[in-house]
């Protein structure tokens, strides 16, 4: 096996294990809302988000190329090696920051770990940045998914109120609970078609680098199947941690605002990827939705200070995960001996 050869099969395998890390990280994202009440059993809530996650993998290519346009590498005989280097580096500072938020908990995002992890990466090699995509692709839409997920399920959730006001109660709570399973469905599909295409990105684009593709090829299916299966995989392995924030720290929540934030966060994702193309946060996305749904009682319910240190993360996600892909560049440009 040819050094390059080696390469590209070690940056699959890593892009596999953040792909796998993206499953276990956001599994929260899907599932919390539906266990926090009682909709769902926490295993029956994994495996109905394992599923869903992998048939979404199937439903769309836009955001996988998105993701494999971010950066400009060059792919040119003789510069296999170090574009493919690049693209590693990428991906285990996105690992990193993965494994960091997760440890404490917080709903950090995967997506935007991956992008930082590319651009930290390609910065430090002195690759381009298409800062163009960055900025329509990711920035603005990291921006403007929470604000209208907050905005949107703050809404509905009030219009359910009214329609409601005059059942019972108890009825009612009971009627949304079985509707979670229908939310809960739809936002875990939306997660697969949205973060199993940036793995399937970022894989295309190591073949690109080591020569196997063309830059204008279609995804292979093995890339898709590959993709689908480990994230599908790390959603069942749970995030309890993460679940703990999204489903109880942040607030109490009924099923009736768990359907409204479930089902607005799922109508966010679908409409990013279908109709912008754009690789949004799924965490940044329902955590604004539950955090809107729930102001609905009363804007004191929500835990603001646990909500303070999730945008926290947020902002700090895109500079941390390419501050340590930087390193990690350096750190293999050594170890693979690159001139």
């Amino acid at each position: 096996m040819d050094s390059t050869l080696a390469l590209v099969v070690a940056v699959v395998t890593v892009a596999l294990v953040f792909d796998y890390t993206n499953g276990f990280h956001d599994a929260a994202n899907a599932i919390a809302t539906s266990v926090s009440t009682r909709a769902l059993t926490p295993r029956i809530a994994l495996g109905m988000a394992a599923v869903m996650n992998f048939i979404g993998a199937f439903l769309g290519q836009e955001i996988a190329k998105t993701v494999q346009g971010v950066i400009s590498i060059d792919s040119s005989s003789g510069h296999e090696n170090h574009a493919l280097v690049i693209v590693m580096a990428g991906l285990l500072g996105a690992i990193t920051w993965n494994l960091i938020t997760w440890y404490y908990g917080l709903p950090s995002s995967s997506s935007h770990a991956l992008i930082g992890g590319l651009v930290g990466a390609a910065l430090a090699s002195g690759t381009t940045v298409k800062w163009d995509v960055i900025v329509e692709k990711v920035v603005l839409p990291m921006i403007a998914s929470p604000l209208f997920g907050f905005g949107a399920a703050f809404l509905v959730m009030l219009a359910i109120m009214w329609i409601f006001r005059r059942r019972n109660p108890h009825r009612v709570q009971r009627g949304f609970r079985f509707a979670q399973t229908i939310s809960a469905a739809a936002m875990a599909l939306g997660h697969g078609l949205q973060d199993a295409q940036k793995t399937m990105g970022v894989i295309f684009l190591a073949l690109v680098a080591g020569g196997y593709a063309g830059a204008d090829d279609g995804l292979p299916v093995w890339v898709i199947l590959a993709a689908a299966a480990a994230i599908s995989a790390g959603t069942w392995a749970g995030g309890w941690r993460i679940m703990r924030t999204l489903g109880r720290r942040i607030i109490h929540l009924d099923p009736a605002r768990g359907f409204a934030s479930e089902t607005v966060a799922a109508g966010v994702l679908y409409t990013t990827a279908f109709v912008f193309e754009a690789p949004i946060s799924t965490t940044h996305t329902i955590t604004s939705a539950v955090m809107g749904a729930g102001a609905t009682k009363r804007f004191s319910a929500v835990r603001w200070g646990v909500a303070k240190s999730i945008v926290a993360a947020w902002i700090l996600t895109f500079p941390m995960a390419g501050a340590v892909a930087a390193f990690l560049y350096f750190v293999c440009h050594v170890i693979f001996q690159l001139p």
